[in-house]
């Protein structure tokens, strides 16, 4: 074999070297699989594209009744939040040591009467390594597939990807109800400080009790200005065809995130005309960083709400969680009319780095402000 059939033959093996790693290129780009050696790479670099009108959203009819019955309390109720890649594991130039997941479950363990209240919560996971790490808390755990969207990396607020995830979200709560069940949706960014059933109302006839940023006094009047972040809802006709027709307007509600086309709903008299009871819940009792309640005695929940940037959520939540361990201590260690004296002027921490996340970065601000 002479000369130029060895480097033929060399050449004609490189080729196809280059070639097959192409395709391996190829293959491990669009696979979702955990597998994929690449992900790890994609993902920090932030490669998260959705091809237009791609959206279809997979629930696994018996997965989802499964999990139902096994996460419900005995009224056919559950709790749901929704956790993504973002919320479940810390980013490589975060310097905190903890994630928003962990802060939630925490708060669940500090709270007064809220440990039992795990045994119902059902985590939606909308990508698989927030999934996976669901399943390894031992949680009860579903995992929500949109296909042709990658939810597991940061989005941008009010971004079309920050849009679509609101939209699968209202869906699949959409199938909750289908389904027959009730539930309190939070979002992972509320503390659990006390049990909020002891605040909610338990006559039937409620359908819908939802949170608000700022509560005007008034639990009826639609003047207020509510929030999807932490809401109690009742499945009947009335709120399968309230949420039928809010998910219905999604593709005609372009840059409108969920909780603005629930308002507009409202304002438009929907609520009227379905025949809904629906109660405004105190901020008192139900607060967030919008208006701090100064009830500490009552408060049940604490939302980071009125915050753009997950790390700065992370970072005034713990302050909150601080706080409240240092309110439950000199309860502990005072008779009750001392602890009162005592914290007469307690004050939650100020919220300073969710009032600098407002400030412009360099990335813009990321997912996600409830």
């Amino acid at each position: 074999m002479n000369y130029y059939s060895i480097n033929s033959i060399a050449l004609l093996s490189l080729l196809s070297l280059l070639f097959t790693a192409v395709l391996y290129f190829c293959i491990s780009f669009t696979s979702t699989s955990t597998s994929n050696p690449l992900l790890p790479f994609l993902q920090n670099h932030n490669f998260c594209s959705t091809p237009p009108n791609s959206m279809i959203t997979s629930f696994p009819v018996y997965e989802l009744k499964a999990v139902l019955e096994k996460a419900s309390m005995p009224n056919k109720t559950v709790i749901i939040a929704v956790v993504n890649r973002a919320y479940v594991e810390q980013q490589a130039d975060d310097t905190s040591t903890t994630t928003m997941l962990d802060l939630f479950l925490e708060s669940f363990w500090l709270g007064e009467e809220t440990r039992p209240l795990l045994d119902h919560l059902l985590l939606v996971a909308v990508d698989q390594t927030a999934y996976d790490r669901c399943m390894f808390k031992r949680l009860h755990c579903y995992r929500l597939v949109t296909d042709g969207v990658d939810f597991g990396c940061e989005k941008v607020y009010m971004s079309s990807e920050f849009i679509k995830m609101m939209w699968s979200r209202t869906q699949f709560l959409l199938d909750v109800l289908n389904h027959g069940y009730s539930f309190v949706f939070t979002d992972v960014d509320v503390m659990w400080l006390r049990n909020p059933f002891t605040k909610l109302s338990k006559n039937e006839t409620e359908d819908l009790q939802i949170s608000t940023d700022i509560f005007n006094g008034k639990p009826r009047s639609e003047d207020n200005l509510l929030n999807t972040g932490f809401y109690y809802i009742r499945s009947n006709n009335k709120t399968i065809t309230l949420f039928d027709t809010w998910y219905n307007m999604k593709d005609n509600s372009t840059g409108k995130k969920e909780q603005d086309v629930l308002y507009d709903l409202m304002k438009q008299g929907f609520f009227r005309q379905l025949g809904l009871r629906v109660t405004f819940l105190p901020t008192d009792h139900f607060s967030g960083f919008c208006r701090d309640t100064k009830d500490y005695w009552s408060v049940c929940t604490v939302h980071s709400n009125c915050c753009s940037h997950i790390k700065a959520k992370i970072f005034d939540l713990n302050n909150i969680l601080r706080d409240w361990r240092q309110f439950k201590g000199i309860v502990a260690q005072f008779p009750i009319d001392i602890a009162r004296n005592k914290m007469m002027d307690f004050r939650w921490s100020p919220h300073t780095a969710c009032i600098n996340s407002w400030r412009p970065r360099k990335h813009g601000y990321f997912f996600w402000w409830r």
